[in-house]
C-alpha cells in the first residue's frame, strides 16, 4: 500500500542526527522523497566531529520505505542553499514540506552564564547557526514550496511558546535563539497562510538524541540506566516521536488549522494517534511544568 506521503517531496534541513534524522526517517516511512542536508559527511566531519553523516540519514530514509537524497549543505552559505533548491526543482519540480531543523550549537552555549560572561564569538555563532540559517533556507526554498497549494513549513525549536515565554532557557544566547525560531513560525504563518501554505513551530520533548545518550553514557537499548543519576530523564523520547508528529502534520488535509502556532510532539500525539517507538506517548512539556520545575520527585505516571 502506498504511504500517505507518496509522491510528496520534503527537505529536512539539518538532518544529520537528532530530531532532523528522526523526522527524515518518518517522512520516508510515510512514502515521501526526502532531501536531507547537513555538514557531516562520510568524507568530512563538521566541527561536531561525530560519526553520524548525512549519507547515513539518507540510507535510513530509503530503508524506511521512502527515497533518501543526501545533499551536503552549509545553510549559512546562500549560494549553497540556492543550489540545493535548484537541484530539488530540477529533479522533482516541487517541494511540499520544508523542515528547518538547523542548529549546531550544542558545543557553543554555557549553562546559566550571563551575557557579559558568555564567550561572545560563540554566542554570536549560535545566533548565526540557529536563526540566520533558517532565514536563508526559507528565502530560497519558499518560492518552490508555494508553487503548489498545501505546502507545510515546520520550524524546529526547543520549547513551546508558552513554556519559553515564562521560563529562562539556559542562557541569553540559547534563549534568544530558540525564541527567535518560534517567532519565525508565527511570522511565516502570516506570510504563507494567505498564499495557501502552512507554517508552524514544533518542539520535541527531552530528546534521546545521539549526543544526549553519549552524554549520559547510555545507548537507546539501555537508556533507562541513566535514571538513577538523572531521574527526570524518564520522560525522554526518541527522535522518531517528533518525526511521527511531522509525518502526521504533513498528511493532514486540515493542517492549516495549526498555522502560526507552537506545537509539541507530546501535545500532538493524542490528536493524531501516534506513539513513540515503545508505544508510549510522553508529554514532556506538561511534565516539566507540573513535576520537574516545581521540584516534585520523578514520576511519569500519567505523562507517557
Amino acid at each position: 500500500m502506498p504511504g500517505p506521503l507518496e509522491g510528496k517531496v520534503a527537505l529536512v534541513a539539518g538532518a544529520t542526527r537528532g530530531a532532523g534524522r528522526g523526522i527524515a526517517v518518518e517522512l520516508g516511512a510515510a512514502g515521501a522523497t526526502v532531501y536531507v542536508t547537513g555538514r557531516s559527511t562520510r568524507a568530512q566531519r563538521s566541527e561536531y566531529d561525530r560519526p553520524e553523516t548525512v549519507e547515513d540519514t539518507a540510507d535510513l530514509v530509503t530503508a524506511a520505505g521512502g527515497r533518501g537524497m543526501a545533499v551536503p549543505t552549509d545553510h549559512l552559505e546562500p549560494s549553497a542553499v540556492r543550489a540545493l533548491v535548484d537541484r530539488i526543482d530540477d529533479e522533482q519540480g516541487r517541494l511540499d514540506i520544508l523542515v528547518n531543523d538547523i542548529w549546531g550549537g550544542e558545543h557553543l552555549f554555557a549553562w546559566d552564564t550571563p551575557v557579559w560572561e558568555h564567550d561572545l564569538d560563540k554566542g554570536l555563532r549560535i545566533l548565526r547557526l540557529a536563526v540566520e540559517t533558517h532565514a536563508i533556507t526559507s528565502h530560497h526554498a519558499l518560492p518552490l514550496l508555494l508553487r503548489r497549494p498545501g505546502g507545510l513549513v515546520v520550524e524546529m525549536t526547543d520549547g513551546t511558546a508558552e513554556y519559553n515565554r515564562d521560563t529562562y532557557r539556559v542562557s541569553f544566547f540559547y534563549d534568544l535563539a530558540k525564541s527567535s525560531v518560534l517567532r519565525m513560525a508565527f511570522a511565516l504563518g502570516h506570510e504563507l497562510g494567505p498564499r495557501g501554505a502552512t507554517a508552524l513551530a514544533l518542539t520535541p520533548g527531552w530528546l534521546r538524541s545521539e549526543i544526549m545518550l553519549d552524554q549520559f553514557g547510555v545507548r537507546e537499548d539501555n537508556w533507562r540506566d541513566a535514571l538513577e543519576r538523572v531521574p527526570h530523564f524518564a520522560i525522554s523520547e526518541t527522535p522518531r516521536y517528533v518525526g511521527r508528529a511531522v509525518a502526521a502534520l504533513a498528511a493532514d488535509p486540515e493542517v492549516a488549522r495549526w498555522n502560526g502556532q507552537s506545537l509539541s510532539s507530546g501535545g500532538l500525539a493524542p490528536v493524531y494517534g501516534f506513539t513513540d517507538l515503545d508505544g508510549s506517548r510522553p508529554d514532556a512539556w506538561r511534565y516539566l511544568v507540573e513535576v520537574q520545575d516545581v521540584g516534585k520527585p520523578a514520576d511519569v505516571t500519567g505523562y507517557r
